[in-house]
């Protein structure tokens, strides 16, 4: 049976290349939104760090209907740390439209997310993006997928993939450079031409492979995914399977049935074969999971998700201000929370430690370990991580593997210098160099994974804010030597306390502060970084001495230096190996991993 009244399509590209915007506008011109309704900017990032980041971080469901076939439509991330959620959603389409931006062209996570699209064998739909943008070359980016598409090996009928060229900001897309820009029709009608209907036997019981969960606090976990075969209803009895662990088989019974309708979820009684239907009321639902007919028990594979590459240990706060400004701050809700990650985060791992406060967490890279840190933090929880370390493998003769990257970096002229003397200290080896766009080079690096790890913030500073520098992993290589991270040491509290202006004062000729007065301070907190390699205790509750002399000059007001105050990404940065941060609702506080002095300097001797 072939489903001529449906089209399921992934929506695939690098960050910032427009995925978001395009789906807004097929949104828009398909008609989901009423004619007076106000309609937010990127209105399928919904959740607030999505909003506030200017990124997406989840896969997300929508449908639209054009000339009576309904079109399921799956926007995905663009960044690498990500790729778990594009790498899952392929399994529910039957094509994918590949969004590349007219400037900037093919990109590392561009070749990423294709790879995993070709392993499929999914058609391929070229949408040249940003063709209004006054410096876009969209002939050259023909060119480069083409290079791409060869690059991957792909097959003659993906060579010959349509092209179309768009700008989603205004709305509008084309089949030709010059044509005449009315709207997304050009876009549809591609859909509908050149990605296949979906099919399956409808003669046979129903099989849904999970490829992503959602959570809903009425209704708890609710299965997505797209219906292979057969029928499935409400109310029916079915088989729960997993094809990567055969001991798995449990019947359940489905309670409530969705398809998608716009941004919306609309009940139905039962859904066949190509639809795209979200199923609640399994509670131990997982994504990987094959929900089959009793007639019909037949796991379906699932994609294997490549593994992660970075970890940190998340540990109970057992800091002297603990548990002053957390909801949840013991080891047993810090567990509960982060296993309940794993239910909807296919790229995350987690393992118990030796002791049961601490716990290794592992992921895809920084940003995806920070965006958990930052929904826990707003959620109440209180707790500790450890600086980010890469995993590392061994190969059969015991030499040790560590995770590559291959960075590109388009930097202006004045810069490239900075950058590339910076990544050759950090292992980056330099792979090509050359002009783009105007004043700008292009740098591609591979770099060990740890090299990058604190680079960030000292890139922008290093480029004024100018530089773009965008990272996709690439297979692990032996290990490149060791690399010194950090070339300041910190400046740490000497006793606890109040932070005392006058304190402040002394201890701000050391080097830059983090804290202004009246924050809380305890032993062993770092306050600062020194102007020098080595750690410095200062004391910033330190008084001024009260005299019963006074001159004209003794109560002037001491001038501050305005504390540098670090956002959560500069923190993880920043810390060394022998400090943690303490991640409250409403604190960021870097501390020594052992507070008292004595103790930390015994521990050093004996490294």
């Amino acid at each position: 049976m072939i489903r001529e009244d449906i089209r399921n399509i992934a929506i695939i590209a690098h960050v910032d290349h427009g995925k978001t915007t395009l789906v807004d506008e097929l949104l828009k011109q398909s008609g989901v939104f009423r004619t007076n309704q106000v309609v937010e900017e990127r209105v399928m990032d919904s959740n607030d760090i999505e909003r506030e980041r200017g990124i997406t971080i989840l896969s997300k469901n929508t449908a639209v209907f054009y000339k009576g076939v309904k079109i399921n439509i799956i926007d995905t991330p663009g960044h690498a740390d990500f790729g778990g959620e594009v790498e899952r959603v392929l399994k529910m389409v039957n094509g994918v439209i590949l969004v590349v931006d007219a400037f900037e062209g093919a990109m590392p996570q561009t070749k990423f997310v294709l790879k995993k699209a070709l392993e499929l064998h999914l058609p391929v739909i070229v949408c040249i993006n940003k063709i209004d943008r006054p410096e876009a070359r969209p002939n050259e980016v023909i060119d480069e997928v083409l290079e791409l598409f060869m690059d991957l090996d792909a097959d003659d009928d993906i060579l010959d993939s349509p092209f179309v060229f768009a700008s989603a900001k205004q709305g509008v897309a084309i089949l030709e450079l010059g044509d005449e820009q009315k709207s997304m029709e050009p876009l549809f009608e591609t859909i509908i031409e050149h990605i296949p209907a979906p099919q399956g036997d409808d003669n046979v019981g129903a099989q849904v492979l999970i490829s992503t969960i959602d959570y809903n606090e009425y209704v708890g976990r609710i299965g997505i995914g797209k219906v292979d075969n057969g029928t499935v209803k409400v109310n029916q009895e079915v088989i729960i399977v997993n094809h990567h662990d055969p001991e798995k088989k449990r019947k359940v019974k489905i309670s409530k049935l969705y398809e998608f309708d716009g941004l919306r979820k609309v009940e139905v009684e039962s859904a066949t074969i190509g639809a795209i239907v979200a199923i609640s009321g399994i509670p131990d639902i997982h994504i990987g999971d094959t929900i089959c007919a009793p007639d019909n028990v037949t796991p379906i594979p699932f994609q294997k998700i490549s593994e992660p590459t970075i970890s940190m240990n998340f540990c109970v706060n057992d800091s002297p201000l603990a548990g002053q400004e957390g909801k949840f701050v013991t080891s047993r809700h810090l567990r509960e929370r982060l296993f309940r990650e794993l239910n909807t985060d296919v790229s995350l791992r987690v393992e118990e430690t030796e002791t049961t406060e601490s716990y290794k967490v592992s992921g895809r890279g920084e940003l995806h370990l920070s965006v958990l840190i930052e929904n826990m933090r707003r959620e109440g929880y209180e707790f500790a991580v450890s600086k980010a370390e890469v995993i590392y493998k061994k190969d059969e003769n015991g030499s040790i593997l560590e995770p590559m990257e291959e960075a590109v970096i388009d930097v202006p002229e004045e810069f490239a210098g900075s950058v590339i003397d910076k990544l050759s200290q950090r292992k980056g080896e330099l792979i090509s160099m050359g002009s783009f766009g105007t004043n700008t080079q292009r740098l591609t690096f591979k770099i060990p994974s740890r090299g990058l790890i604190g680079y960030r913030g000292e890139f922008m500073t290093d480029t004024k804010g100018e530089g773009i520098i965008n990272t996709v992993f690439d297979g692990y290589a032996p290990y490149k030597g060791d690399i010194s991270y950090r070339k300041q040491g910190s400046l740490i509290a000497f006793e606890s306390g109040e932070a005392i202006t006058y304190g402040l004062f002394n201890a701000q000729e050391r080097g830059s502060l983090f804290i202004g007065p009246g924050a809380k301070v305890y032993a062993g907190m770092v306050i600062g970084q020194n102007g020098k390699s080595e750690d410095v205790e200062v004391n910033v509750c330190k008084k001024k001495q009260l005299t019963n002399t006074r001159s004209s000059a003794a109560d002037d007001a001491l001038r501050l230096v305005p504390p540098r105050v670090l956002s959560l990404e500069q923190s993880l940065e920043f810390i060394d190996n022998d400090e943690l941060l303490e991640v409250t609702p409403s604190s960021l506080r870097i501390r020594k991993k052992i507070l008292d002095s004595l103790e930390r300097k015994r521990a050093n001797r004996k490294n």
